[in-house]
């Protein structure tokens, strides 16, 4: 059959190869290398050799998305087969975040004061063919905020590694796509909060499996179906399944990381600029010594990266508190860490009717509520990228960063007597990168 050249969709009445009668019921969803471009028909008869079910390809990258039994990566191979939800084991499922209802509470947005946002909506407020892909838990279209930005057309659900348009799919599943929707385009109204770019549009691509997790198969849909639509940035305040870290030297792993490879290079390829939060677990990036997330004395090591945010095509983003200082949760690492930006400190509190130390965003059913961590910086760059690319027209990712670095910053040195923060020849540090966003220099620039 032909090489394909767009997304392969199995959709229903499509024929799938039968699998073997000895196959057992599907458990797990798995993540399959193969050369790009490889035939869909060849990937299929490969897949249900081994008793897997397909249940999308993406021949572009080569990457193809499959359930099967606990079994399958040993048949197919552990070097080409990847399930993070198998190698985590049964988690306990997360429960959403509560809305919360609060008066109008724009006079406390200090995270805005310090991007200096209003300044810049003086010159733009963003325009509606920029699109925002918000990958990640999936955004309350219906509140008043976020109604007038958001474009259902767009949105879709990938938690199961094939896109699904259904609005159930890219609906909310917990608060946290809503907080980073809220950081980039709360409506300018008057009422409520304002986000950084309230001009531009946004699609919701909801990533998250029931348990809590952002899977390689979901993430590999995310950033796929950005791709296809050809969307000016993408969000992602996250890091990939099933664990903070994946290794390079760890079976399995490496598939996970070369699926997520392939599918933020095509991304970049296609035009799209990916924007991503450090993380919060106050760790030196280039030199990781635990991980959170996995089992009790699972220690790791300089083979283990945090994706997609260790990808040299990615803009990735500290965290600084009300007073200017590095988070106490935030990452960082030299190299990998571009600029830094408001997200709360609670050692750092604002002065009284400043705003809480957290700052401010929107929360499901229409509330408001506090957003912090480096989740909450990231979609500030993103706003911030989202007003150049409004005021400059389409650069290219390259070119987007290179605006952003070169107008956009206000340099930021080393704090005195932290050991950990070291400065390179460029002006660059390891908690700040080149430093904190300005959203007013960046617009008025030039």
């Amino acid at each position: 059959m032909p090489v394909l050249t767009a997304l392969a969709l199995l959709a229903p009445g499509t024929p799938v190869l039968a699998a073997p009668a000895d196959c057992a019921p599907p458990e797990f969803t798995y993540t399959v290398l193969f050369a790009p471009h490889t035939p869909q028909g060849s990937v299929e008869r490969q897949l249900t050799k081994h008793c897997g079910t397909p249940v999308q390809y993406y021949p572009e990258i080569g990457v193809a998305v499959a359930s099967a039994d606990a079994g399958f990566d040993g048949r197919i191979g552990v070097d080409r087969a990847f399930s993070a939800a198998k190698a985590r084991g049964p988690v306990a499922a997360s429960g959403a975040l509560a809305a919360s209802e609060v008066p109008d509470r724009t006079g406390e947005q200090w995270d805005m004061r310090m991007l200096r946002t209003e300044l810049a909506h003086t010159v733009t407020t963003g325009r509606r063919d920029v699109v925002v892909g918000v990958l990640d838990t999936g955004v309350d279209g219906r509140h008043p905020e976020l109604a007038h930005a958001l474009d259902p057309a767009l949105s879709a659900g990938c938690e199961t590694g094939r896109p699904n348009t259904d609005p159930a799919a890219w609906g909310p599943k917990h608060g946290h796509g809503t907080g980073v929707a809220g950081v980039i385009a709360s409506a300018a109204d008057g009422k409520g909060i304002t986000g950084v770019a309230p001009g531009v549009r946004i699609a919701s691509v909801q990533l998250m499996r029931p348990d809590g997790y952002m899977d390689p198969e979901g993430v590999v849909c995310g950033f796929m179906w950005a791709a296809e639509h050809r969307f000016t940035l993408t969000n992602g305040s996250w890091s990939s399944g099933p664990w903070a870290f994946l290794c390079s030297d760890r079976a399995g792993e490496e598939v996970a990381i070369e699926a997520i490879t392939r599918a933020v290079r095509h991304a970049t390829r296609s035009g799209v600029l990916h924007v991503s939060s450090a993380g919060n677990f106050a760790a030196d990036l280039t030199d990781p010594k635990t991980d959170p997330l996995r089992p009790p004395g699972n220690t790791i090591d300089k083979n283990c990266r945090m994706l997609p945010n260790q990808l040299p095509e990615v803009v990735t983003v500290s965290a600084v508190g009300y007073q200017r200082k590095l988070s106490g949760y935030s990452d960082w690492g030299a190299g990998v860490v571009r600029v830094t930006a408001p997200g709360g400190d609670r050692a750092q509190v604002p002065p009284a009717g400043a705003g809480p130390a957290m700052p401010l965003s929107t929360t499901p059913e229409g509330g408001y509520g506090s957003f912090g961590g480096t989740s909450a910086a990231a979609p500030k760059v993103t706003g911030v990228l989202a007003l150049l690319a409004s005021k400059y027209g389409r650069v290219g990712p390259r070119g987007l960063t290179e605006l952003l670095l070169r107008t956009g910053v206000q340099p930021m040195a080393c704090p005195d007597g932290d050991a950990r923060c070291t400065m390179d020849g460029q002006g660059r540090s390891s908690f700040y990168g080149y430093g904190l966003v300005d959203a007013a220099k960046a617009v008025r620039a030039g």
